[in-house]
């Protein structure tokens, strides 16, 4: 990891890692807003496109309060105004939104491949006054949701971030997991899957492998594992076994991030990519914190907010304690099914066909489970 507050500097070293095709993971210590600046100008003198990807992650669920620094002013001078001027702020926040957004249509014209990360950062610059609007009257922007463009499918897919915690604080335990997880997708890679599903356990069996190597943990021994309702069933089963076996040191508590399959509502974000209507309900998160709840969860949420901003989301969580006994192994099992299952069953009633297709082969898998599917009508018949 590199940084530098310098704009030469910065885009000298995109040009030298563009040139020795060098992967760099390089941090600009300054206001974004001058850098793709920079960067159109860039364009304009060379004809050199420097970026082909971009996004912004911007805290534009909160874009007065502290949430988006204008790049007419210092942090410090924006700390200052947002207290004594707040509505002075709001017109250069609105501002630097607009120069932000002229400077990322320039460069997508150009080529860039630019996509929203969900955080409001369309929706605030739209009402700004930004061009950034396919349809202003129907909300819908020029540019996609990542859900819409990546995630979407592999939600579909049931994966999305399972995570657990070891309750010991002993990085030796948190060691052993990734190993039982590794081995747990060793065994499915085994088996007939479909080539999307077979995929995903690939990629996700290196980043188990690897994880350690990139000292990721910070405070809690703690791992997040992109896994479908199979997987995470799997691997809790086996940690449980793994606790009771005295291998691991203490319990483990699973859980798993809300920007996930079935855990959040956001029609900009995580549900985008749900085009039957009902993107703007909370049912889906609603109904999986209940389902939870008596399904063996040890404690579950449901909040508003959390990362797109209040009155935008609505999230359903879940941790559930794996102490090595019987009843963890039944909870978890029961829990995870519903947990999973809920949101594929959403998604497949939205027409995505990986749902369509995976929701059908967990029916098969758990006989117990009975979902009805959509029945796709011709546009013509429409």
């Amino acid at each position: 990891m590199e940084y530098t507050a310098s704009l030469d500097e910065c885009i000298q070293k995109i040009r030298d890692a563009r040139l020795k095709q060098k992967a760099l993971s390089l941090g600009y210590h300054g206001n974004v807003v001058d850098l793709w600046e920079r960067l159109v100008d860039e364009h304009r003198k060379t004809g050199e496109l420097l970026v082909d990807l971009g996004s912004d992650q911007t805290s534009l669920h909160n874009p007065f309060n502290g949430g988006y620094f204008p790049v007419q002013l210092t942090y410090e001078q924006s700390l200052q105004m947002i207290s004594d001027d707040p509505e002075q702020f709001k017109g250069l926040v609105q501002g630097s939104l607009r120069r932000q957004v002229t400077a990322v249509n320039y460069l997508a014209r150009e080529g860039l491949n630019f996509w929203d990360y969900g955080n409001a950062f369309l929706l605030e610059a739209g009402r700004a006054g930004a061009d950034v609007y396919k349809n202003s009257s129907k909300g819908t922007f020029t540019y996609p949701s990542y859900v819409q463009d990546i995630m979407g499918d592999v939600f579909s897919l049931g994966f999305g971030p399972f995570r657990w915690v070891c309750t010991s604080g002993k990085a030796a335990d948190l060691n052993l997991t990734d190993q039982i997880a590794a081995d747990v997708i060793d065994e499915f890679l085994k088996t007939e899957l479909p080539s999307a599903t077979a995929e995903q356990y690939k990629d996700n069996h290196k980043w188990i492998l690897e994880a350690d190597q990139h000292e990721l943990v910070v405070g809690s021994q703690a791992r997040i594992l992109y896994a479908d309702q199979a997987g995470r069933s799997a691997i809790a089963v086996a940690i449980n076994k793994a606790v009771a076996e005295k291998k691991l040191s203490a319990p483990v508590v699973i859980s798993r991030d809300h920007h996930d399959v079935s855990g959040t509502d956001s029609p900009f974000r995580e549900t985008s990519n749900i085009y039957d209507g009902s993107a703007f309900t909370a049912d889906m998160a609603v109904q999986n914190c209940i389902g939870d709840s008596f399904r063996g969860a040890t404690w579950v949420a449901l909040h508003n907010g959390g990362g797109v901003g209040w009155g935008e989301v609505i999230n359903g969580g879940f941790g559930l304690l794996l102490d090595g006994s019987e009843d963890a192994e039944r909870r978890a099992k029961s829990m995870l099914n519903w947990d999973v299952n809920n949101g594929i069953s959403r998604r497949s009633w939205a027409g995505n066909k990986f749902a369509i297709e995976t929701i059908k082969r967990a029916m098969v898998s758990e006989p117990k489970l009975v979902v009805t599917l959509p029945n796709p009508v011709a546009a013509d018949i429409i």
